[in-house]
């Protein structure tokens, strides 16, 4: 075996984190959605079909009711931060239930803000795309197309690319680009990231930099969770990962 053979199957080393000027980075997963709803149902009954309404979007699925809870809960963590920690910028996805749940956390803030935050919605945030088999359970693609619901366990889920949809790998790619506009537009600023759970699980290993092993194992992003990061002007340091202390 070669020099550089030995050294691809020796243990891996600390990576090296990313670079970052932001202060401190939130990353918040949307409250329970209508297609978290229906996805659990279709899971407990076994069910094959779509379980969403035929010609439904995934970027138009709404929050449900305990979603819309969810969010005001969020917006009452978010009130309850001292003013220097609240986040000067937020950056939303652009799909619904996302957007949904910023509303419902700045109507639980209560009155207006002394200075309220840049408010951006940004196309990089928006849910992983699975192209043609979007809003499919495991179940209903196994049932549409064995064959292909073989290659994605094959593959895996991290390099699983649907047929006109991305992986999480080209989540981690717009994620990244974002990220390095956020280090110039936001430094030294604390900045609110209100998206999905593909996209926090990339924010973590994008930010974890070179050398980061891909995400395995990791628990799931539980809705209206917050994922935190600290930054010293140079990187960003994990401290959360998928809070739920502020929920009821």
């Amino acid at each position: 075996m070669s020099r550089v053979d030995d050294a691809l199957d020796a243990p891996s080393a600390t990576p090296c984190p990313r670079g970052s000027r932001i202060a401190e980075l939130l990353a918040v997963r949307h409250g329970e959605s209508l297609a978290n709803v229906l996805f659990g149902e279709a899971r407990r009954t076994g069910s094959t079909e779509p379980p969403l309404p035929r010609g439904l979007a995934d970027a138009d699925v709404p929050l449900s009711e305990r979603g819309e809870r969810e969010a005001a809960a969020l917006g009452r963590w978010l009130a309850s931060l001292a003013p220097g920690r609240r986040p000067g910028t937020v950056v939303c996805s652009p799909y619904l239930r996302a957007r949904q749940t910023w509303s419902a956390m700045t109507r639980a803030l209560g009155p207006p803000l002394d200075t309220p935050p840049r408010v951006l919605v940004d196309e990089r945030l928006r849910d992983r795309e699975m192209g043609r088999y979007e809003l499919h359970t495991e179940a209903a693609l196994r049932a549409r197309d064995p064959e292909e619901a073989e290659r994605r366990a094959r593959v895996g889920e991290w390099r699983y690319r649907p047929p006109g949809g991305e992986s999480l790998a080209d989540v981690a790619l717009r994620v990244t680009a974002l990220l390095a506009d956020l280090s110039d537009a936001a430094a030294g600023h604390r900045v609110l990231v209100v998206a999905h759970d593909a996209v926090v699980v990339a924010l973590r290993h994008v930010i974890e930099g070179v050398g980061a092993p891909v995400p395995a194992g990791l628990p799931p992003v539980p809705t209206a969770s917050v994922s935190r990061w600290t930054g010293d002007g140079t990187r960003l340091t994990l401290t959360d990962f998928g809070s739920t202390a502020h929920l009821p």
